[in-house]
């Protein structure tokens, strides 16, 4: 089986099922990287101790989606021309993802979609993700639906049945293994901040419909809240990207209880996660991320297809105008850590997303698609009761 990646958040979602896959006698996976986002892709892959088998060239860097659509298909198309591979697996909904899907499907090869089924339900929001999960979703031949609401976007596309399975999310597994990785432990930037001592507001911005003002609006509220909570220490963990890693410090340089210290591994980030009180983020890894810290989410997005967080009220869309943010974040840091939306700490909030397990379940989908296993037992989330705001 090929596993392919190309992103952070595609090597931290398919790590758990490649793990997996490897205990399998009948399995053999094979890890490609495409190269989209370069050698963080390497740093993520090693905290679950993996490393790609065939890395491919990175493409070319330029502003165009189809260009580096074109690049990944050709680079994919040519990793599975002249093995007998007996399928590809893809996860969620990036540039990789999609031409690793095409290639597939046009080399007649099974396609595994894991994390199947998320929508939105508007083409350009978020861009081009929205389009690319559904387009993949059209060549898969088994979609790994995270959660019961993916399961019911897929049906409502006609594409459910027996075709579909829910496992949780991957990433669940994922935050809670690398959180507790030697590695993480001994990281300067974890070490500093837990010398700190204060608890920790995590900050994250990327997305290409953000770019520009909204950015720019998304950190000066970030730049108010630190000024109001000087007892409050706000990591901001920028990203990769240099346009919008520039944007976000020229609105939060010299504030002394914000930390800016550029993208961080996901090892440390993990950990620092799971001690923070409040994240503010665009990012869709990251609200589920959270939820495995039982800890509030303000989404900076007009919506979400992670729709779970907000129906058991873990996460809250509050767009990208300053004064909405700052109410927002206000409101949750009055009610205190532990009461964003249940009763109870953190850990005995039911997650939305997972129990830890979606990697197993995922493994096991794919051997039943080859014929090597029964179907799987799906997965379920525990209903959820507690207080409303």
């Amino acid at each position: 089986m090929v596993c392919i990646v190309g992103t952070r958040a595609e090597a931290v979602k398919m790590a758990p099922v490649v793990l997996e896959l490897r205990k399998q006698p009948w399995a053999d996976p094979v890890l490609v990287a495409t190269g989209q986002h370069g050698p963080v892709v390497d740093e993520v892959l090693a905290c679950f101790g993996l490393r790609a088998d065939i890395p491919l060239a990175p493409p070319r860097r330029d502003d165009s989606l189809t260009t580096l659509t074109a690049q990944l298909l050709r680079q994919v198309d040519g990793c599975l021309r002249g093995a007998r591979w007996r399928a590809v697996v893809v996860q969620g909904d990036t540039t990789s993802a999609l031409a690793g899907s095409m290639a597939g499907f046009l080399s007649s090869l099974p396609v595994v979609h894991v994390e199947a089924g998320l929508r939105s339900g508007d083409l350009g929001n978020p861009f081009p993700e929205e389009a690319h999960r559904r387009m993949i979703a059209q060549v898969s031949a088994l979609h790994l639906a995270p959660t019961p609401v993916a399961e019911s976007n897929l049906r409502r596309d006609g594409l459910s049945g027996e075709a579909t399975v829910v496992t949780g999310n991957t990433v669940i597994d994922a935050v809670v293994l690398a959180g507790r990785s030697p590695a993480a432990a001994r990281d300067p930037l974890v070490r500093r901040v837990e010398a700190i001592g204060a608890p920790v507001v995590v900050v994250t911005a990327h997305r290409r419909e953000n770019w520009g003002e909204p950015i720019a609006r998304i950190s000066r509220a970030v730049a108010e809240l630190s000024l109001r909570h000087r007892e409050l220490t706000f990591l901001v963990a920028a990203h990769m990207n240099p346009v919008v890693r520039s944007a976000i410090e020229a609105e939060l340089r010299g504030l002394p209880n914000v930390l800016l210290p550029g993208p961080v591994a996901y090892a440390p980030f993990s950990r620092l996660l799971s001690r923070a009180r409040l994240v503010i983020t665009d990012s869709g890894g990251i609200q589920e991320e959270a939820a495995a810290f039982g800890l509030p989410v303000l989404v900076t997005r007009e919506n979400t297809e992670r729709v779970e967080g907000l129906e058991q009220r873990v996460a809250r869309l509050v767009g990208t105008k300053e004064a909405d943010i700052v109410a927002a974040a206000e409101e949750e840091l009055a009610l205190g850590y532990g009461e964003f939306a249940h009763s109870g700490p953190p850990s005995a909030r039911p997650n939305p997303y997972g129990d830890g397990r979606a990697g197993e379940r995922s493994a096991a989908a794919c051997g039943w698609l080859l014929g090597h296993r029964d179907r799987p037992a799906e997965w379920r989330p525990e209903p959820v009761s507690g207080r409303s705001r």
